[in-house]
């Protein structure tokens, strides 16, 4: 009888104690899960995006694919150019689905991924930003390259990231002080101007677009008058541009862009008119100093092209 009573004491103290534990550990979970913030709001042009501590991303953009590179994260799906990633930022970006064309999301594909936001851009078409809000909340990162403090900053909250943002806006004012001291003598009287072959057409940018805002905000170049009227992208002739006669060129050719004129680059290169310019004549035009397809307006297309600027003008 006291054996039995000893077994069953012990059976019953076995089982307490257990229970204990269990709720020991249950309650440690629960504490711990509390800790952790099960979702924060990032504010980004007036418009709050309330999203997971650790959300699951679309980059339904180039320019988000950019920030996103630059941080050192990756998206759980991205934009193909040639179905496949943009080669200058395939390695970053490796292992995201694919979502579609740059001017076409797949909204299959997207869906397929559950997202809790959708990196957008600003130049998408009212239907795109329909569809796109259906499935998740759609961050329309600007276009416009000066934003582009706001569009790294949105992206490094998002993603935990702000300290790296941080580090990398101040780096590349730092940088943009030392290239312009380094140049402002020698550069002084110069007309540099960015040029886009898109479609077989020379295109020039407004002050704030592409890529000019390194050169005429950051640097401090003279702005030309044609930049100075240009609204957005927009077609310039080349007798224009032989009127205008800048010193220095930045052309820009991407072929995908240019599909239906695939030698549009050769054509240009060979015209009497362009072979005028001052820019052609002293072997001044750096053709895609700069990837491409570089948006412009982020932090990785400023860093690159000030790069780009610091190595071609201060020679």
């Amino acid at each position: 009888m006291k054996k039995f009573w000893k077994v069953g004491f012990t059976a019953a103290l076995a089982l307490f104690l257990a229970a204990c534990g269990e709720d020991e550990a249950t309650s440690g979970k629960s504490k711990q899960v509390e800790a952790e913030p099960k979702e924060h709001t990032v504010t980004y042009m007036d418009k709050e995006y309330k999203v997971p501590a650790e959300p699951t991303i679309v980059a339904a953009s180039l320019e988000s694919m950019e920030d996103l590179a630059l941080l050192g994260v990756k998206p759980a799906g991205a934009l193909a150019v040639g179905d496949e990633l943009p080669s200058y930022l395939a390695e970053d970006l490796e292992g995201a689905e694919l979502i579609g064309d740059k001017r076409q999301p797949n909204y299959e594909a997207i869906l397929g991924l559950n997202p809790d936001i959708i990196l957008g851009t600003s130049k998408f078409q009212e239907d795109v930003k329909t569809q796109l809000e259906k499935i998740a909340p759609m961050m329309p990162i600007s276009h416009v390259s000066t934003d582009w403090e706001a569009n790294l900053t949105a992206v490094a909250e998002l993603t935990g990231k702000e300290d790296e943002a941080k580090k990398i806006l101040e780096d590349y004012k730092a940088d943009a002080a030392k290239v312009k001291d380094a140049v402002s003598e020698s550069m002084k009287d110069k007309e540099v101007v960015v040029i886009r072959l898109r479609a077989g057409n020379l295109m020039i940018y407004g002050t704030d677009l592409y890529l000019n805002p390194v050169l005429y905000t950051d640097l401090g170049f003279a702005v030309p008058d044609e930049v100075a009227a240009a609204k957005a992208q927009e077609a310039i002739s080349l007798e224009k541009l032989a009127e205008m006669n800048p010193d220095y060129i930045f052309l820009q050719f991407e072929e995908s862009e240019n599909a239906d004129k695939p030698e549009a680059l050769d054509e240009l290169q060979k015209n009497a008119i362009w072979n005028g310019l001052d820019a052609v004549k002293t072997d001044q035009v750096f053709v895609n100093s700069v990837e491409p397809l570089a948006q412009g307006g982020t932090a990785w297309s400023k860093t690159k092209f000030l790069e780009a600027v610091q190595q071609n003008l201060s020679k």
